[in-house]
């Protein structure tokens, strides 16, 4: 890749891309320093997980949240429209769980948002199970949002694949959460009429929105300016409402994640009213549902 930058005359580049992108972006750096070019590297943060460090949002996010928020209020619609209906929604967050967190409280229709920061536990008195059944009983109708990234813990110690950007390939926690809710409801009543939804493709292929497309405006003049001014092995960031520079060494291999005892999380529960955990010592209670 240095060759041909070379060849072509080329002294900028600029990425775009998250955490795989910037590990490339970093081999690349090496290489040119390494060579002694004055090639310039800049990365540009686009991933909806939202979870590149120092930076928030990065380029995307405000986009998938508003469309998985169309699919929770049809999830919804689903749910309230059908005797004892529960709507199981699929969002992205391979290992974060930003988007299933913020779309719930942008649709405040969602009762259960189950992330990849929190341990799923399906079984036992205060298993998701269990409480979704106690859900039915009383209200006779659910929505959860689930990300991509939960639960994998419920498949053991299996041999995990890679996939071709050197990302663990993830089980599929949708079909085993519908399975499981399909069988245990089978067995504990009452009947359910259970829709399952699956928006990836209809949220990623989407144009971004007025917010992401503004952010990107500015997150690629800064990344220019840096470039141009003579900086290096950088990515833009965004943190307390600041562009800044960040070494990309301070980001490769490190993904954000949603704190558990932050205000967004606290937030989630009190809208959802579903415990702070699934098993042991309920630490945090969301309020009660309305």
């Amino acid at each position: 890749m240095v060759d041909y930058l070379v060849r072509q005359r080329f002294n900028i580049v600029l990425t775009v891309g998250g955490d795989g992108t910037t590990r490339g972006a970093m081999a690349l750096v090496n290489e040119i320093q390494r060579r002694k070019l004055p090639i310039a590297v800049v990365g540009i943060p686009k991933t909806i997980d939202n979870d590149i460090p120092f930076v928030d949002p990065s380029f995307g996010f405000s986009t998938a949240v508003a469309r998985a928020r169309d699919v929770l209020e049809s999830a919804h619609a689903e749910a309230k429209g059908t005797p004892n209906g529960i709507g199981l929604v699929k969002l992205m967050g391979r290992e974060a769980g930003f988007i299933a967190a913020g779309a719930t409280l942008a649709s405040q229709q969602v009762n259960f948002c189950l992330i990849p920061e929190v341990p799923l536990v399906l079984d036992g008195e205060r298993g998701l199970l269990a409480v979704l059944r106690r859900r039915m009983l009383e209200r006779h109708h659910a929505v959860i949002a689930l990300a991509e990234g939960a639960g994998q813990e419920l498949f053991g110690e299996s041999p995990r694949e890679l996939d071709a950007s050197g990302n663990v390939k993830l089980h599929d926690i949708g079909e085993l959460l519908r399975e499981r809710i399909l069988a245990y409801f089978s067995e504990h009543g009452p009947k359910i009429n259970l829709k399952y939804f699956e928006p990836s493709y209809y949220i990623r292929s989407i144009p971004a929105n007025a917010t992401d497309a503004l952010l990107c405006d500015r997150f690629a003049r800064y990344a220019v300016h840096a470039a141009m001014s003579g900086k290096t092995g950088l990515v833009i960031g965004y943190w307390n409402s600041k562009f800044v520079h960040v070494p990309m060494k301070l980001i490769v291999g490190r993904k954000r994640r949603v704190a558990l005892d932050g205000d967004l999380w606290r937030s989630v529960l009190a809208t959802t009213g579903q415990p702070c955990t699934f098993e042991g010592k309920q630490v945090l209670q969301g309020a009660p549902r309305v």
